[in-house]
Formats: structure tokens, C-alpha cells, sequence
């Protein structure tokens, strides 16, 4: 479906504007309000349909570069309007954007390749983003994004939480915070609807649980992590909010460009060898750009501002990153998983070239032309190795609409 004349992604200002049409045309079923305030002053908008006590909570914006969940919010949203039994029993809430501040950053609406993705790339920096502040800030240093969000999970203690979300370049998969059982079934029948390639092996869900082919389970908090080193455990995160409450999360992922390198179950015949050139290739790639970072920062005047800090935010993930692949002895590695970190092994010193290319592009730099070459050339490498093909917008939307719905009719019948 189509909300805007053209197919792009919305801003949030459009994504607010459509949202207070729709309440003006059921004001007594529909509410828009502000929930909170931004660090940069923006205002962090709910939309709410019915007025049940059973409640649904939809997140979009949690991360700048993810935008398929603004469309997709409001076209759940015209549904749960529209369609009486989507509200039996059941009030619906929409968060609008988590992190306007970060959207307004992010400045590729209508991307027509990876390097036009890149180029407007921005994604803040862990404790800057509002999901993932809980797992590497103390309580009292939250922003105070994280403080609305879980302010509104508090007082609408959701059975269910879904945040939107996306990737680049990949497959579709789910992250649950508690398995949702009956799920997988639809889910997969929607990816194959919008001929959208299932996760099987996404690195972001690594040693969790499977309910289903590209549904993960988050595990218990006494588990292990696959990547010791990455700060940002899940379990710390605003998805285990709505625990407290009895509910629990579902995280929808839908790629903007698909590749069908992620769904291939099939044993990889040398998972170590593979995983070691991989980690080889991250520490060279970042430390290509660790030297135009040296070089760039004194000209710049330091790393403040929230590009140059989300890049030297992402550059300092891959010591670590590099050592647990390595570290790891994996038996049993698919090719969609080698695959998966294979491509998340690319994007890291990418975004943060990506980034450090906008600082040096507006300070007219003499590092701007070969960070903008290395943005170009990485950019199709990544496109080239895993055969990108665009999702036609309607597809992304349609496809992560049908599972927010799916999640939700299968959560309640499993909260009965």
C-alpha cells in the first residue's frame, strides 16, 4: 500500500500529520498525544485506538536508520480503525517514532541504491539509542526517549510489544522476548507472500532458541551470550519492559533490499576457516577507517556531535567483535548464518565510514573524497556479493503488517 504520493519512506512530521487525521476521523474512538520530549526538543507522539484494558503497544523509530516501521505503523493502525474485530476486546497504542532526534538524521527517504542508503547513513550511537540505553546506562543517565517509552509501557502494560524494525541488506525474522507459539506459521507464509527471504541464520539472534524457521527466542537471563563483548545485551533492553507486566515483545525485522544468501539452511563445509577471513576482513576494514578518523579528528574539533560519536561508537565494537568470532567453535553453521555475519561484519567500518564522511563532506575536508570512494566502493561490494534486490515499499509494509497482526491474535490466544 502506497500512503504518500510517492513510494518513500515518511517523515516523522508527515508520519504525525497522517496520525492526527486518522484520530480526527473517529474522535471518539481515536486519540493522538504527547507522550514526552526529546533531547532535541522534538515531541514523542501516541496514537491510540479503543479504549479495552487489553492492550497492544507498536514501536517505530527505535533506530534512525530503520524506517520501514513508520509506514507500517500507520498501516496497522487505518487496519485496527477500520476493521472491527482487530479491536474486540483490544485497545491498540502507536508509538510514532522512539527517536525523532536520530530520524531527522537520517536523511535517505527514497534510496535507490546502497550507496544512496550510506550516504545519509546515521544510526546514534549505543547509549544514545532508546531500546538499547538500558543495557549500557544506569538508570539514572536514561535519555529521555527511554523514559517515555517505558513510561507508556507502564501505564499500558501490553500484553504484547512489537517494535519495528529493519535491515539493510538480508531477510526477514522475529525476535521474542517469550515464544509466541503458532507464530512461525504465518510469519513465514507472509515472507513468501512478498517473496521476502527468511532470516534463518540472522547474527543479531545467534545461539537463541528457534520456535520456527527465522523466529527466535530470546534466552533466559542466566544463559550465555554468543558475543560476549557486544555491550548491548537484549535482556537489558526496554523489550523486557513489558515483563514486568506479564506481556512480552516481538522485534520485526524486513529488509529493504533482499538476499537470498540468507536463508540457505544448507551445513557450511569449513564454518571456522570462513568465520576467521571474516573477522580478518572487519579488523582491516576498520582500521582503514581508524585512520582517517585519526587523521580527521584534529580538523574537526574532536568527536562531539552524534555522527561522529556513532562512528567512533561502532569502530570500537569490532576489537571485540573480531576475538568472539574467532573465539567461536562453531559446529552444525549454516551458510544463511556465515552469510549473516558475513554481512554484519561489512556493515560496521561501513556506517562508520558512512558517518565520518557526512562530518567531513560539511566541513569541506580534504579526507571527504576518499572516505566518499571507500563509501562507494563497500557499498557495492556488499550489494554485489549478496545480489541485492530492492523490496518494493508496499512489500516491506505489507509484509511486517501481517506479522505485527499475527503476533498479536497468537499472543492473546497464549495469554487466555
Amino acid at each position: 500500500m502506497s500512503l504518500l504520493p510517492e513510494l518513500r519512506y515518511p517523515t516523522v512530521s508527515e508520519l504525525t500529520s497522517r496520525a492526527r487525521a486518522l484520530a480526527a476521523l473517529r474522535p471518539g474512538l481515536c486519540a493522538l498525544r504527547q507522550v514526552g520530549v526529546s533531547r532535541g526538543g522534538r515531541p514523542l507522539h501516541l496514537l491510540s485506538v479503543g479504549h479495552a484494558p487489553r492492550t497492544v503497544l507498536v514501536v517505530a523509530g527505535a533506530h534512525a536508520n530503520e524506517p520501514t516501521g513508520g509506514p507500517t505503523l500507520l498501516a496497522v493502525a487505518e487496519r485496527v480503525l477500520h476493521e472491527r474485530e482487530l479491536r474486540d476486546g483490544t485497545s491498540w497504542h502507536f508509538l510514532l517514532c522512539a527517536d525523532p532526534d536520530g530520524a531527522s538524521l537520517h536523511t535517505t527517504p527514497a534510496p535507490r541504491s546502497l550507496l544512496d542508503y550510506h550516504l545519509g547513513f546515521f544510526r546514534p550511537a549505543g547509549p544514545e539509542q532508546p531500546e538499547w540505553s538500558p543495557a549500557v546506562l544506569p538508570p539514572d543517565r536514561l535519555p529521555p526517549e527511554t523514559r517515555a517509552l517505558t513510561g507508556v509501557i507502564d501505564t499500558l502494560r501490553p500484553y504484547l510489544q512489537v517494535t519495528l524494525h529493519g535491515t539493510d541488506l538480508g531477510g526477514s525474522w522475529v525476535q521474542l522476548t517469550r515464544d509466541i507459539p503458532g507464530l512461525a506459521e504465518p510469519f513465514a507464509k507472509s515472507a513468501a507472500r512478498s517473496r521476502i527471504p527468511v532470516e534463518t541464520g540472522a547474527s543479531d539472534a545467534a545461539g537463541w532458541p528457534v520456535s520456527g524457521p527465522g523466529v527466535h527466542v530470546m534466552p533466559e537471563p542466566g544463559a550465555g551470550l554468543a558475543y560476549p563483548s557486544m555491550p548491548d545485551d537484549a535482556r537489558h533492553s526496554t523489550w523486557h519492559h513489558a515483563h514486568r507486566y506479564g506481556g512480552l515483545t516481538a522485534v520485526v525485522e524486513v529488509p529493504m533490499w533482499a538476499s537470498d544468501l540468507v536463508d540457505d539452511p544448507a551445513p557450511h563445509p569449513d564454518p571456522a576457516a570462513a568465520i576467521r577471513r571474516l573477522a580478518v576482513r572487519l579488523r582491516r576494514d576498520a582500521a582503514e577507517v581508524e585512520r582517517l578518523f585519526a587523521e580527521v579528528l584534529p580538523r574537526v574539533g574532536g568527536a562531539d556531535g552524534p555522527l561522529l560519536r556513532a562512528a567512533r561508537w561502532a569502530l570500537d565494537l569490532v576489537p571485540g567483535l573480531a576475538a568472539d568470532w574467532t573465539a567461536l567453535s562453531p559446529a552444525d553453521t549454516t551458510m544463511a548464518y556465515v552469510g549473516s555475519v558475513d554481512a554484519f561484519g561489512r556493515r560496521l567500518p561501513l556506517r562508520a565510514a558512512a558517518m565520518l564522511w557526512r562530518v567531513t563532506r560539511e566541513r569541506h575536508d580534504r579526507a571527504a573524497p576518499r572516505l566518499e570512494h571507500l563509501v562507494a566502493t563497500w557499498s557495492q561490494s556488499f550489494a554485489d556479493r549478496f545480489g541485492a534486490r530492492w523490496v518494493p515499499l508496499e512489500d516491506q509494509i505489507d509484509h511486517q503488517s501481517r506479522t505485527v497482526l499475527a503476533a498479536a491474535l497468537h499472543a492473546r490466544e497464549g495469554a487466555a
